[in-house]
């Protein structure tokens, strides 16, 4: 695990409302939730936008690690979990525990794939969903959604499915 305390404020909350608020974007209907998830992260780690991605589900996120490195010929993501000596180095953290943000010039972004809620999430200048069409999945979303917004986050939907605007 990463650990000490993150420097800096949380730069992105703070236009969203104060500190606490945070900006969560939810996409619905990815068709492929953890191809939807590689191409998000390997669009941040071009535009050079430092992201942890968190699920408790370890076989899930090591579906993840595996796919971060053969979804595109091509396309190289640095990527590491978050307790390896590595970490530091990797733009890319990947996390089963409690997110840790790292410091960094630009304030990280959270991507949570797990059913429920990340805690510490104050900590990311934003955080991401991405909600396959899935009934299960979808409902999990939906309970998540109604949880940020009884804590006063900014959060919005975007809908990327197939047939989607």
């Amino acid at each position: 695990m990463v650990r000490g305390p993150r420097t800096g404020t949380n730069t992105r909350a703070a236009t969203h409302g104060g500190p606490g608020m945070t900006r969560i974007d939810f996409a619905f209907g990815a068709p492929d939730r953890l191809r939807t998830a590689c191409k998000l992260v390997a669009k941040h780690y071009q535009a050079k936008q430092p992201i942890v991605v968190y699920c408790q589900d370890m076989a899930l996120l090591e579906q993840l690690n595996c796919l971060l490195w053969e979804f595109e010929p091509t396309a190289f993501i640095p990527h590491a979990y978050a307790d390896d000596p590595l970490a530091a180095q990797a733009p890319v953290l990947l996390t089963g525990s409690q997110p840790v943000a790292p410091s960094t010039d630009k304030p990280a972004w959270l991507l949570n794939l797990d059913s429920q809620c990340p805690p510490s999430l104050t900590e990311f200048g934003r955080v991401l969903e991405i909600v396959s069409q899935d009934d299960e999945n979808v409902a999990a979303a939906r309970q998540r959604w109604k949880q940020y917004k009884a804590l006063g986050h900014d959060v919005h939907a975007h809908d990327i499915s197939p047939t989607g605007k």
